[in-house]
């Protein structure tokens, strides 16, 4: 995803990217992005919807030059597409920290060495580090009269008995994290051409936690901290832009192939084949004008306003949501849409309280295509593939659709499962 100003544009590319991909980003900061379910651990649709759940907790208790490149690893399985982190490097000398990235929170925060409740392993095959202020050189305290204490989307912040600027997150899945801000150095690499990055460093404000409650102890998801990329004045885009050394535009490719993983760009990723839709202004989260729904070529009978702010929270880009969620007024028509299309084929089916349908002739090709169209004329369309998984198979198959319903609130998400790919300003958007 990638983000400019607080305007917002979303580009919504027609081809999911199902392989590596090679992009030229000139002046472009560039991370690498990781899995954090690796390949052998396979998760049901149960664990995956309570991963969803406790994301949106925190998702929606959320606070409102040249190009970076950050490694990005994460999951190849459609319905693990969003289990996405990168690796950091901070302090004098630089170590490296990986990080889970949330598109719904705007501070970066690593777990430090006096962190309690603090997972202390991870049972995902990730090395677990902790941030030591007293190893670095260049690391000093954020004291509360610091200026960059407070910030206009950044209201956790206060002062501790001994004058360090402080913060508190809690988040609405019963989980929190609190510490005290670090002011160090962060370590990436720009790229300058196709065949040219080097090395660059620039002060940072993050994060050290020191206290960690609820979902964030569980040493099953346990990374050393988060990457916040929303739009307040202290999440990583916003740094680096206020220093010139990145635009203040992020761009996320997700590899769909088995190894997983991906890149993520502070910069814009320019391709021959996205188009632009305007985000909707004045929004803590990348909100987004989504229009219609239509499957077969056929435009669902969906009141537009179901998606809008108007009428509910409205529709959010979150690759960080592992599935994607629509309110009861579009999820009923849309699962019956579908079901028509595949009648003669099979039947539908409750497979782990996810709609289903058992195909007794034909492979996953007779369900029918499925289009997203959003304001300003861009599109999103999903084949067969980009929607369905596979769960089971002893002469018929089971399908299963990777879209949820939400029924305790009006609020469209399209997560990681669709969201492919995504470059993002803060005016507008692409998918």
């Amino acid at each position: 995803m990638a983000v400019d100003s607080p305007a917002g544009v979303i580009i919504i590319a027609t081809v999911l990217l199902h392989a590596a991909t090679t992009l030229v980003c000139g002046s472009d900061a560039v991370l690498k992005l990781e899995r954090l379910i690796p390949p052998n651990h396979e998760l049901g649709l149960t664990e995956l919807r309570a991963f969803d759940s406790a994301r949106h907790g925190r998702l929606l208790q959320s606070p409102v030059g040249g190009v970076v490149n950050f490694p990005v690893d994460g999951a190849s399985d459609p319905f693990l597409v969003g289990l996405y982190y990168t690796k950091v490097k901070l302090g004098t000398p630089p170590r490296e920290f990986n990080v889970q990235i949330d598109t719904g929170s705007d501070v970066l925060w690593v777990s430090c060495t006096s962190c309690n409740g603090c997972p202390k392993t991870s049972e995902l095959q990730i090395q677990l580090s902790f941030f030591d202020p007293g190893v670095s050189s260049s690391a000093s305290l954020v004291s509360c009269s610091d200026r960059r204490c407070y910030s206009n989307f950044q209201t956790e912040s206060g002062c501790s008995p001994n004058n360090l600027c402080s913060y508190s997150f809690k988040y609405g899945d019963g989980s929190g994290t609190s510490g005290f801000y670090i002011s160090d150095f962060m370590s990436f690499d720009t790229v300058i051409t196709s065949t040219l990055a080097i090395n660059s460093s620039a002060p940072f404000v993050f994060g050290c936690s020191n206290l960690q409650t609820g979902d964030l102890q569980r040493p099953r998801r346990a990374v050393d901290g988060i990457f916040g990329l929303g739009q307040g004045s202290l999440s990583v885009i916003s740094q680096l832009a206020v220093q010139g050394l990145a635009p203040r535009v992020f761009s996320h490719c997700l590899k769909g192939d088995k190894s997983g993983g991906g890149i993520m760009v502070l910069g814009q990723i320019k391709r021959p084949d996205t188009v632009y839709t305007p985000l909707v202004p004045s929004q803590p989260h990348y909100n987004v004008n989504l229009q219609s729904i239509a499957v077969n070529g056929q435009i669902l009978p969906i009141d537009p306003s179901v998606f809008t702010i108007a009428t509910g929270d409205g529709t959010i880009i979150d690759t960080g949501t592992t599935l994607a969620y629509l309110p009861d007024e579009a999820y009923s028509p849309f699962i019956q849409a579908i079901a028509n299309a595949v009648s003669q084929y099979g039947r539908p089916i409750t497979y782990e309280s996810y709609q289903c349908f058992e195909i007794t002739a034909g492979d996953v090709d007779v369900f029918p295509e499925v289009s997203l169209s959003f304001a300003g004329g861009a599109s999103m369309v999903l084949r067969p593939r980009a929607y369905l998984q596979i769960f089971s198979s002893s002469g018929s198959s089971i399908w299963c659709i990777g879209f949820q319903r939400m029924s305790h609130r009006r609020i469209t998400i399209l997560g990681g499962k669709d969201s492919f790919f995504v470059t993002q300003s803060s005016e507008t958007v692409s998918l």
